[in-house]
């Protein structure tokens, strides 16, 4: 990179535009073996140290769980990173103590991960960080008290995805500190990151570009308004060192990247003024900065990083069996909270809920890591649910099944697999939902049978296995007065059994489905399908509320929105978008009229998807519970073999 400096552009550059750059180390790497994390040290690590030495200052961000492993193979390492922190060449930007998915996880447990990476940061580096990397690029807004809370300033998040859900923000907003609003009223700063920024960097690094595109990409980022970029906010570990996740991954050709690394510094130093993260901050009170956002919307409730195959499903129902490690998870944490666990059992929660242990880890990490879950099961877990009762009573004949208890009446279509043709809650005044037939919308998108309470899985290239069929069914009445009805229904894949309690001292139905399928392949799986009856819902009032991750409950108004949380990326991701749904719950209603959904997580913790638009004056909206999709990572090996249970309730409940 040895392009010469004209005079006019320091000139031109001066003072208009400021570089920040924060790598991001991560021993935990989904693909790298435990026996590599010595040679990462050496190869990543150190050269990352020189480079801040010599043209900081540079963010670095960590888990607590990374500078541990750092620690215990290469503690000098730990001691020069904390000089130069005392130093002021590297600012130590926070992550947690595992790097973890905040939107999918209870909020109880983020706050343990976070306390816990403060305490290692102060013991091993002698500083509490002020600024966060939010993991994995996942933001909700249920996440912002919980950094204040942990004593951050501000969050560092990825520009693109927010951006691109606000066509409405000025220009200037992506190059300017601004203000993240959380659902409780309280804001935090936010510095923005930027993927083609970065991405711009690795491949000049990688010499895939030279100095030329990149310097000029750099300097059409200038303005006459003072400005500041993240030029780099991604992963140290690509640098002179291959992780292997990728056939596409470039080569290492033998020439040092970080070398490399250095000179693109050395220009852009001589260029611009290169700045610790936390400086970006005092640009808060120019011109277009310092507003208070959000950073979500209805249609994009969990900004994620880069590209759209990144989205939530990631993390929550793909990779080898992500579903039931996060519900292993989830019995773990229960039992912990009952039992009042130490500091040490938190710490391998958190590492158990990593990130990097539900993308491309590899097949020794896989077997320790299911090996550590069973451990840790068998230590805290809480018990599941009691399994669905044996079916009694005589078998039904006719197609529809009426029910009937002092809190809700209902009708079921055995011909479609129980599924409930239309649901009349106590507390409601009519019928909220149900099922829509063909021909209900003008719009031929939406010309189809409509179900609630239906399951579907879908894979690239294969006919639909739905449980739309008829089905063996009978209806007894237990003891507390409920009213029971279940279904076998066969599938090309295998049976699936399905009970629904029809609960008589609540507005409440129970879906207990018991999959009996050996081969779960890719493709997507995808239950219930709550669907509202347009006539029970006043469409410019309708609004959903859950929990991302936070103490507080996030609202989405949905009027005037067109959401499709589940429409596909392409033929590889099968999702766009999801709702975490973290402390088991969401409601959908309006003023009036409201609906409940609420899942077991400790059974199988289903990601949330919505679907959402008004077609001719006609309202469409359904809720689906996602227990599987499809993306790059998924690799099928079940955690824990045999049938697979899901769990979830329907609720009426008055606004």
């Amino acid at each position: 990179m040895n392009a010469p400096l004209r005079e006019q552009e320091v000139a031109a550059a001066s003072g208009t535009l400021q570089l920040f750059a924060l790598f991001h180390l991560n021993l935990a790497f989904s693909s790298i073996e435990e026996e590599q994390r010595s040679e990462v040290i050496a190869r990543c690590y150190w050269p990352l140290l020189r480079l801040a030495e010599k043209f900081g200052p540079i963010g670095i961000e960590a888990t607590g769980f990374t500078l541990e492993e750092i620690e215990a193979r290469d503690p000098s390492w730990i001691a020069y990173a904390r000089a130069l922190i005392d130093s002021g060449r590297i600012e130590l930007i926070g992550s947690g103590y595992a790097q973890m998915i905040g939107p999918l996880v209870p909020a109880r447990v983020t706050e343990a991960n976070l306390k816990l990476g403060n305490e290692t940061y102060e013991r091993l580096l002698g500083v509490r960080p002020a600024i966060a990397l939010v993991n994995e690029q996942a933001y909700s807004a249920g996440l912002v008290g919980l950094y204040l809370d942990a004593g951050y300033k501000a969050l560092a998040m990825d520009w693109d995805n927010p951006g691109a859900a606000h066509p409405q923000w000025h220009g200037e907003t992506r190059y300017l500190p601004q203000r993240a609003l959380g659902p409780d009223g309280r804001s935090i700063g936010i510095v923005w990151t930027n993927t083609v920024a970065f991405q711009k960097l690795q491949r000049f690094v990688h010499r895939d570009i030279e100095a030329g595109p990149y310097l000029d990409y750099i300097r059409g980022q200038q303005s006459a308004t003072r400005r500041a970029l993240c030029i780099y906010a991604s992963d140290a570990e690509i640098f002179d060192f291959r992780p292997g996740r990728y056939k596409t991954e470039e080569k290492l050709t033998g020439a040092s990247e970080w070398l490399r690394m250095e000179d693109a510094f050395a220009q852009l130093s001589a260029r611009y003024e290169i700045v610790a993260p936390s400086d970006v901050l005092a640009l808060r009170d120019t011109a277009h900065a310092g507003q208070t956002l959000r950073l979500e919307t209805p249609a994009n409730p969990i900004p994620v990083k880069k590209q759209r195959k990144y989205n939530l499903a990631r993390w929550a129902v793909t990779g080898r069996d992500d579903l039931g490690i996060n519900a292993a998870c989830e019995r773990i944490y229960r039992g912990m909270v009952a039992k009042h666990a130490d500091a040490a059992a938190w710490k391998e929660l958190c590492v158990l809920w990593a990130s990097d242990n539900r993308t491309h880890i590899t097949e020794t990490r896989w077997a320790g890591l299911c090996d550590r879950l069973r451990a840790a099961e068998a230590k805290w877990s809480s018990p599941l649910p009691a399994p669905a009762p044996t079916p009694q009573g005589n078998t039904i004949e006719c197609r529809n099944i009426d029910v009937a208890t002092p809190f809700v009446a209902a009708r079921l279509d055995r011909r479609r697999g129980l599924a409930l043709a239309t649901v009349q809650f106590a507390n409601h005044e009519r019928p909220a939902l149900g099922g829509l037939a063909h021909g209900h919308f003008d719009d031929i998108a939406l010309q189809a049978d409509w179900y609630t309470g239906d399951c579907v899985f879908e894979a690239p290239g294969e006919h639909k296995i739905t449980d739309l069929e008829w089905c063996e069914s009978r209806r007894w009445q237990d003891a507390n007065g409920d009213t029971l009805v279940h279904g076998r229904i066969d599938t090309a894949k295998g049976p699936i059994d399905k009970t629904l309690r029809f609960c008589a001292r609540e507005p409440r139905i129970d879906f207990d489905l018991t999959f009996h399928w050996n081969d779960w392949g890719k493709g997507s799986l995808r239950l219930g399908h709550i669907t509202l009856l347009g006539d029970a819902f006043d469409a410019s009032r309708l609004s959903l509320i859950t929990q991302n991750g936070g103490h507080a409950a996030e609202r989405f108004d949905l009027a005037g929105e067109t959401i499709e949380h589940g429409a596909p990326v392409s033929f590889l991701v099968s999702s766009s978008q999801g709702l975490g749904l973290t402390e088991g719950w969401a409601e959908i209603g309006d003023d009036r009229t409201r609906i409940r959904v609420e899942i077991e997580r400790q059974v199988a913790p289903l990601l949330g998807l919505l679907t959402h638009r008004v077609s001719n004056g006609a309202l469409f909206c359904q809720l689906m519970l996602s227990a599987l999709e499809l993306d790059d990572t998924r690799k099928p090996m079940a955690y824990a073999p045999g049938p697979r249970r899901f769990c979830f309730s329907i609720v009426g409940i008055p606004a």
